[in-house]
């Protein structure tokens, strides 16, 4: 698929997804978000699919909300923003938890600016690999916003409450090195090799068994909220599905020609 604010390229197995407006650094307005639900959909859906690289096309990761759209929502009649804001939210929220639960790895690839929902955008994937040229920042106090995309939830899981208030209260830019050091990234990688590095991680995080993939991740993003025992339960019903996979079938029967084989060899 490849339209003029999203292009999905798929190559063996990787998907990546290239937020397309480099004019505006990628910032999110609603027809490029329509067209970013599809790619996410498709993505999710499609089981020769191992992971996602997400990035953006030009100098820029996402530079947030579009400034324009904005304006058009505070344009419309009083009695009526309430509602229309309300129902672009449900487009935010659907789309991200589209990309934080897609049932297999997801890598944000940031290439520059990731500013307000852009940062929460980045933090919604499983890892983050940032350019040494990325900035990160929670700028939506500085319109007389919250941050909306989830940051409110991924952040203080990455670098903790008071480092997350400290940002979110600031709207202060931080740097790749920073980011890197209190934990909104994960690796760091230079402009000219950031594509490719993320790409040799995604191949390497999706060797395993997609469907023993797809359930830890499910399980591991709720783990924080559930108790012990619910995650304990979980787990055994996850292990049941596993245990019925073709991938665990095909593994163990690998495991046991190759030990009879040695087995042979040493009588």
């Amino acid at each position: 698929m490849c339209s003029e604010l999203i292009q999905l390229e798929i190559e063996s197995g990787i998907a990546t997804i290239f937020l397309n407006r480099p004019e505006k650094h990628n910032a999110m307005n609603d027809d490029m978000r329509t067209q970013f639900i599809s790619a996410l959909e498709q993505v999710s859906a499609d089981p020769e699919i191992r992971a996602l690289i997400l990035t953006g096309n030009g100098r820029g990761f996402c530079a947030g909300g579009d400034i324009a759209s904005m304006e058009r929502r505070l344009n419309v009649p009083a009695g009526e923003v309430g509602f229309n804001g309300w129902r672009r939210q449900q487009h935010v929220h659907y789309t991200q938890s589209l990309l934080h639960t897609m049932p297999k790895p997801t890598i944000a690839a940031v290439n520059g600016v990731a500013a307000g929902l852009g940062a929460d955008t980045s933090l919604a994937c499983d890892f983050v690999i940032a350019s040494s040229e990325a900035n990160f920042t929670w700028s939506y106090v500085a319109r007389g916003l919250v941050p909306d995309g989830g940051g409110m939830y991924l952040l203080p899981r990455r670098v903790g409450l008071s480092k997350t208030k400290e940002l979110i209260f600031s709207g202060r830019k931080v740097d790749a090195a920073e980011a890197l050091s209190i934990g909104i990234a994960d690796r760091l990688s230079s402009p000219e090799t950031l594509l490719a590095d993320a790409r040799a991680w995604a191949i390497e995080l999706s060797k395993g068994s997609r469907t023993a993939l797809a359930l830890s991740k499910t399980i591991v993003n709720q783990s924080f909220e559930l108790s012990a025992e619910q995650i304990f339960a979980q787990e055994s019903q996850a292990q049941g599905i596993c245990y019925t996979s073709n991938e665990h079938r095909e593994s163990v029967m690998a495991f046991l020609e190759q030990s009879i084989g040695k087995s042979k060899g040493k009588a």
